[in-house]
């Protein structure tokens, strides 16, 4: 494929699936700001290799993010819990205003890392063994730990309980 090719089809990536990645990233920083420096920096990075990407950019690209992210955790030396700011674009909007928020708020209560882990397993909708590969951990640590995160989630918000035991059970 000819470099400008390349660049059209870039482009047409990023217009179409942006704001797809920035509801992910917002999920798994639980910050508006961080959520748009991590889609910006897994765009660039996805933009200098676009031209060796094969099969699925989305998901090349849904990688980096995640792989940004752990990057980010990792890097820091204190995690400290903050209030989620609200995430204005309207197609993150669910039916149930009040129980998306509260879940919003639940998820931004966790550490980074277990909620990485619940966005990829419940919200992205991967495998286990799909998400072990992803953060680069083993199937029976993605499974320890959704366990011990899905409790924690229970903890933070009760009343999501009945929602985190019909996710668990699937």
């Amino acid at each position: 494929m000819e470099k400008r090719d390349d660049d059209v089809a870039f482009h047409e990536f990023v217009v179409s699936r942006t704001s797809a990645l920035s509801r992910t990233a917002y999920l798994l920083t639980g910050d508006f700001h961080l959520a748009e420096d991590l889609v910006q920096t897994a765009l660039f990075k996805a933009a200098k290799s676009w031209h060796r990407i094969e099969g699925d950019a989305e998901a090349y690209v849904r990688r980096i993010l995640y792989t940004q992210n752990i990057s980010w955790w990792r890097s820091r030396r204190h995690v400290a819990e903050r209030s989620l700011e609200p995430y204005d674009d309207r197609a993150a909007m669910a039916e149930d205003h009040e129980l998306r928020m509260s879940l919003e708020q639940a998820l931004a209560r966790l550490t980074p890392k277990p909620r990485t882990l619940l966005v990829l397993r419940y919200y992205e909708d991967l495998t286990e063994v799909e998400t072990a590969r992803v953060l680069g951990i083993g199937v029976g640590t993605v499974k320890s730990q959704s366990k011990q995160a899905l409790a924690r989630l229970r903890a933070l918000a009760p009343h999501l309980g009945e929602l985190v035991r019909t996710e668990a059970g699937r």
